[in-house]
């Protein structure tokens, strides 16, 4: 029995990472050079977005996944900020829909094409404008539909209605040092944060108070990470006083010690967490690290299993990772990353050998799909509820004509009545110039008529005027 405890049977002991071939990369590109912690990247089941350099302003990459091989320089971007955008978040409920936050004080929300761009993008949109420094950080709502969180380096958070334009919660007085990340939990009721005061707060937004707090979390100087998990543990990463980088569970309604701690090495980059709520795993990537050390979580002690590392040559310069039903189901996939180098993106995919063709149930549980399971409006009055489940066992087949379902005073309802995509369509911008472009048209009409009209009055004065002369020459 002794021997069994030393090695835990776990089903992920033998993942198995790999990078694909060259010809699968996304080729030349200009990965962002901005000192900021966040990853750079955002993927979905359609699209991989890629923070870039960009003179004279901020813009990011959409390409869809096929687009593989060397992208033109001329390749068109996402560009509408005038500073350096700093991160980016796919919309969880509509694959074409991206929000941006940038160092020109605003958060932008973008609606790409259905294939993907063939022009460069500069109108958002929504533009939210609220925060008085860079925000360097964009969260959706995990369940609620058009709901987006923002946190920028004025140490203020503010929880928008993208479907109005409005700032609806603005939590501005909770942080006195710069936000390093913010976290939902799975139902989107809390959220956590970890900034450079040391302390992780965990955060009713709605009610706008603080439910739990703990003091060095880690005492390293070097930023920190949190983020919620499945059951409601909150999973930190950090640096010991040592300058070690540290890991560490907590239970967010006794804060006092950590369910379980541990050092890892002595690297400087900062641990980004990457978790799957499906399989209870964490992954960790390090900025500047070449690895991905990844880790189970479960009710045992020692909490956090480490299970494996996979390791490349090339220092990682930002990560993405694929949601669940963007996976290959049929190879037994468990995870999908977008390393960033200096000039490309490289997928790297972590499977799970198995002999057998048949869906694994038991590594794809019913899994998050892309259907809001609250409005916003609802979510904002109080109501909570948990992800919409979809199963994977016939792989994910992205919805065609998934409608938005679009609230009285949505901005996003100028819907052009031919298309009936899912889409967050035309903001008040374009709803305007359809109907300058109707009124033109109108007014034309109108004039052609009067035109016309006078048209036939001059011919009939002249007539008149001709048949008075003849009747004169009779009475003559």
């Amino acid at each position: 029995d002794t021997m069994r405890r030393v090695v835990r049977q776990s089903k992920f002991r033998h993942v198995f990472g790999q990078a694909v071939k060259n010809d699968q990369c996304y080729d030349d590109i200009r990965v962002s050079r901005v000192t900021w912690d966040s990853s750079f990247c955002a993927v979905n089941p359609r699209f991989v977005a890629i923070i870039v350099d960009a003179s004279g302003g901020g813009a990011f990459l959409v390409l869809p996944l096929h687009k593989t091989g060397r992208i033109d320089k001329s390749y068109p971007t996402v560009c509408g900020h005038t500073g350096p955008v700093l991160d980016i978040d796919w919309c969880p409920h509509n694959d074409q829909v991206i929000a941006s936050g940038s160092e020109d004080c605003t958060v932008m929300v973008w609606q790409i094409p259905e294939n993907g761009l063939t022009l460069s993008l500069t109108e958002p949109v929504v533009v939210l404008e609220g925060h008085s420094k860079r925000v360097g950080i964009v969260a959706w709502h995990p369940t609620a539909r058009n709901v987006l969180l923002s946190a920028g380096c004025d140490n203020a958070i503010i929880i928008w209605n993208v479907g109005t334009g409005e700032a609806l919660i603005n939590l501005d007085d909770m942080h006195v040092d710069m936000i390093y990340n913010v976290s939902w939990n799975r139902n989107g009721s809390l959220i956590c944060t970890a900034s450079k005061d040391k302390k992780v707060r965990v955060i009713d937004p709605r009610k706008q108070e603080i439910v739990a707090e703990k003091e060095k979390t880690h005492e390293g100087a070097r930023p920190m990470r949190a983020i919620f998990l499945a059951d409601g543990n909150i999973f930190t990463t950090g640096f010991s006083r040592m300058s070690e980088r540290q890991l560490a569970l907590w239970n967010p309604k006794n804060m006092e010690e950590p369910i379980a701690l541990h050092e890892m090495d002595t690297s400087n980059g900062v641990l980004l967490p990457f978790y799957d709520p499906d399989t209870n795993i964490i992954y960790l990537c390090g900025k500047g690290d070449s690895s991905i050390r990844y880790f189970e979580i479960t009710d045992e002690s020692p909490y956090v299993h480490y299970l494996n590392t996979f390791s490349s040559k090339e220092p990682q310069r930002g990560m993405g990772f694929m949601p669940k039903r963007g996976l290959d189901v049929n190879k037994c996939e468990i995870a999908r990353f977008f390393k960033l180098h200096e000039r490309k993106c490289e997928p790297i995919i972590m499977t799970v050998p198995r002999k057998s063709d048949l869906f694994q149930d038991d590594l794809y549980p019913d899994t998050a799909g892309p259907e809001a399971a609250l409005e916003a409006e609802e979510w904002f009055e109080g109501k909570n509820a948990d992800p919409l489940l979809i199963s994977l066992k016939h792989g994910y087949i992205p919805g065609k004509n998934r409608d938005l379902k679009v609230v009285k005073k949505n901005i996003l309802d100028n819907k052009p009545a031919a298309n009936k995509k899912s889409d967050l369509i035309n903001a008040p911008k374009k709803a305007a110039d359809a109907s300058n472009t109707q009124n033109e048209a109108k007014l034309d009409e109108i004039l052609k008529e009067l035109k016309s009209i006078k048209d036939t009055i001059t011919n009939q004065d002249e007539r008149i005027s001709k048949l008075e002369q003849q009747m004169a020459k009779i009475a003559d």
